[in-house]
């Protein structure tokens, strides 16, 4: 692997025109591809073999005009205090705002709330259903400004008039700036870690055009995959992060490689013979994580998954190719300034040379290599304290209790959730978050009639509305209200209990009934990722092991691996239930309530943590086992590995804790919490498991570290992640050119 890598690399970095050229041409190809294909899909949601998919399927069969794709917009209205919405002047202000609504572009329909029997108790709210033709994904400028503007008109007559629904535009303004400080905070990153404004662009050149490629390809598949405009999401985040990453190894390493004295072309064949040889299993790893999202059985999820594996496909392509040829258009000017005058001119005299040599041995050791020696010689001190200290914030996560984001959970700035509000106080927690209740039998508007009766008297159910049966009677709908809002955990024990009904209601009434809506598939979703969890987890994990034992040619290398990322991916989740689900410390971060925690972000902590762990894993202990393996002591060889690479590797988990923690800016408490919680595994992986339990193990451990069964050793292929077999090869000839063109001359 090493051998053949090393060519592409010395490739690449030789004929960097054509190789930029391809790339240049695959971006643009791509691109035209993109802006001319068709429309992408609306975003769709199914989770096959839930009962709540299995109810949604019956009901676009049986009510097809009830399960129209068209966006909707719920507008409620409360009258100025001391009024009603009945009183005649407050009634006309009701019907313009109706009517305003009815000529917006692509709206079909318009309930009126006095005839839709829309209007609270004490008929001071109200609310009206405008649904349009087209999906919300398909709505544009025009359409949104003319509901804002039907809004703002009956706001100025004195009405209070707030709106939600997927109709309504979400306000993208509280994360505006969020990417852009997160590109901001890696260049500052990359710029003081090598000293060099060229070698701090190339990271985040390539990244950028390894996304753009990406989601451009994603956007030209949309239609013929059925990709909606919202899978490129996942993949955007990933690419950005593992693409700076898998750069920043390589170009370390060509510059490491040219201090040592290495020729400019051997130097990019070596980077990319070991760290592109780790680039390559780690970029594995990262795909096995996300692919594996197929396991959750969510066909969205699986499709964000595979695009996003894709993306990451492309980032180290790019790694191994073009930026070895983007080395070859500056190989030295990535080197920080003050030491490019070693490789231009003339070989230093004599005494010059011993001049270097004796600045060179007054050079105090790198802080990795100062830690790394306080870290071998207090191993145990150090292991103990990062597992407690871990173990600790791990144990509220056994408290964590999952849901999904509804409008409920919006900045309470946002007129969806002011919407929210004004129903749940006119019309009672539990009617933004209905059950839709299916109905079906021999007689099925009497079976429907009696289920209808014995719901509204169980438990926690506000109202069960009269059933609706369909044209050809054979399926009927009822509504049924719960007392307690959509996140609330008395109205998942509520369909928990109607579902626990569905026997009774067969024998008694000859009924099948089945339970969805909005609320019942959040349950059903939370249900899926929860039951996923573990399979997922397992599936990762075993293959990452098999992947890095490859790699490692170690059994217990792969197997603390596996641990300290169980390890700090638990501490992540208790630090997440201890700030978004017990409030601590969530005045500070500006979180307004606290609630359940998103269903989806465990499994996308993992698949994403798990991903950029092993990086840091693979690219920290690839130089210690490269060391070990050309003859250094295992003490040594962690001394070594932190010499090298503990920088690089702090700065990419900076990087990515800094694009993570933007989100946290963000009004949306959900954002917020992806935001912390990804920001909280990476510094937790990074600074705790990689940098501290990882060299104390390997301490501890000795030799035994690389201990491997030799009838195992016989079976595995080795992969020379370590490039021990480009030592054979003798240097290239230098490459001929003008001054600043030819190789550097070294003096070591």
């Amino acid at each position: 692997m090493a051998t053949f890598l090393s060519s592409v690399g010395r490739f690449a970095f030789r004929r960097r025109g054509l190789v930029t050229l391809l790339w240049l041409a695959a971006l643009v190809g791509i691109g035209v591809a993109a802006s001319s294909a068709p429309t992408p899909p609306a975003d769709t949601f199914s989770m096959p073999g839930t009962e709540s998919q299995k109810a949604f399927d019956l009901l676009k069969e049986k009510f097809p005009a009830a399960n129209a794709e068209g966006a909707t917009a719920r507008v409620v209205l409360r009258a100025p205090q001391g009024h009603k919405l009945a009183d005649p002047e407050e009634r006309a202000k009701v019907e313009d705002l109706v009517g305003r609504l009815g000529r917006a572009p692509e709206v079909v329909a318009v309930s009126d709330p006095f005839k839709a029997n829309a209007v609270s108790k004490d008929g001071t709210t109200a609310y009206a259903v405008a649904t349009y033709k087209v999906a919300a994904t398909k709505l544009d400028d025009k359409a949104h400004d003319a509901l804002t503007g039907a809004l703002d008109h009956s706001r100025k007559s004195g009405l209070t008039v707030e709106a939600g629904g997927d109709a309504v535009k979400l306000d993208a303004g509280s994360a505006s700036g969020t990417e852009g400080i997160g590109i901001l905070v890696s260049a500052l990153v990359l710029i003081l870690t090598f000293g060099s404004m060229i070698a701090a662009g190339m990271p985040l050149l390539t990244a950028l055009i390894g996304v753009a490629i990406g989601t451009s390809a994603i956007t030209a598949l949309g239609s013929t995959l059925g990709l909606s405009s919202t899978t490129s999401t996942l993949a955007m985040m990933i690419g950005l992060a593992v693409g700076i990453d898998y750069a920043l190894f390589v170009i370390s390493r060509y510059r490491s490689e040219l201090s040592e004295g290495r020729e400019r072309q051997d130097a990019a064949a070596r980077a990319v013979g070991t760290a592109g040889t780790a680039v390559v299993f780690a970029g594995l790893t990262v795909i096995i994580a996300l692919a594996g999202l197929a396991v959750v059985n969510v066909p969205m999820l699986t499709k964000m998954g595979l695009t996003a594996a894709g993306t990451v496909a492309i980032a180290v392509l790019i790694a191994i190719t073009f930026v070895p040829a983007l080395l070859g258009f500056a190989p030295i000017k990535v080197m920080p300034r003050a030491e490019r005058k070693r490789f231009y001119g003339k070989p230093l005299t004599a005494r010059q040379q011993r001049k270097a040599d004796k600045r060179a041995a007054r050079q105090k050791p790198n802080l990795g290599t100062r830690w790394a020696a306080f870290v071998v010689r207090r191993p145990l001190v150090v292991l103990l304290v990062g597992v407690a200290g871990l173990g600790a914030l791990a144990i509220p996560a056994a408290g964590m209790q999952l849901g999904l984001p509804s409008e409920g959970t919006y900045a309470k700035d946002t007129t969806q959730r002011k919407a929210y509000d004004l129903l749940s106080d006119s019309f009672g927690a539990g009617f933004n978050g209905p059950l839709t209740v299916t109905v079906q039998g021999k007689d099925t508007a009497a079976a429907a009639g009696r289920v209808g009766k014995r719901l509204a008297k169980v438990e926690n159910v506000a109202m069960a509305s009269p059933a609706a049966t369909n044209p050809k009677g054979d399926t009927a709908i009822i509504t049924v209200v719960p007392k307690t809002g959509p996140q609330d955990h008395a109205t998942e024990e509520l369909v928990r209990t109607i579902r626990g009904m569905k026997d009774d209601f067969r024998s008694s009434d000859n009924a099948t009934v089945l339970v969805t809506g909005q609320t019942a598939l959040y349950i059903d979703f939370s249900k899926t990722l929860d039951d996923a969890l573990l399979p997922y987890l397992g599936l990762v994990v075993g293959l990452a092991f098999l992947l890095l034992m490859l790699v490692f040619r170690s059994v217990l290398v792969p197997l603390k691996a596996a641990l300290g990322f169980l390890l700090s991916i638990s501490a992540a989740l208790g630090a997440l239930v201890a700030v978004f689900q017990w409030g601590w410390l969530a005045k500070s971060l500006g979180i307004e309530q606290q609630g359940q925690i998103m269903s989806t972000l465990p499994i996308f902590m993992i698949g994403v943590v798990f991903g950029l762990a092993m990086d840091y894993e693979v690219f920290l202990v690839a130089r210690m086992r490269e060391a070990y393996v050309h003859g250094a002591s295992p003490s040594d060889a962690v001394v070594t590995g932190f010499r090298y690479g503990g920088r690089i590797v702090t700065a990419a988990a900076v990087i990515m804790a800094s694009v993570f923690s933007g989100f946290i800016l963000d009004a949306n408490d959900f954002v917020k919490m992806i935001g912390f919680g990804l920001a909280a595994a990476v510094l937790f992986d990074a600074f705790v498991v990689r940098m501290a339990l990882v060299p104390a193990l390997f301490a501890l451990l000795g030799r035994s570290a690389w201990w491997l069964p030799r009838w195992l050793d016989r079976l595995l292929p080795d992969m020379d992640v370590e490039g021990e077999k480009l030592t054979r090869f003798p240097a290239s000839a230098p490459i001929p050119g003008p001054r600043h063109e030819r190789e550097p001359v070294h003096t070591g």
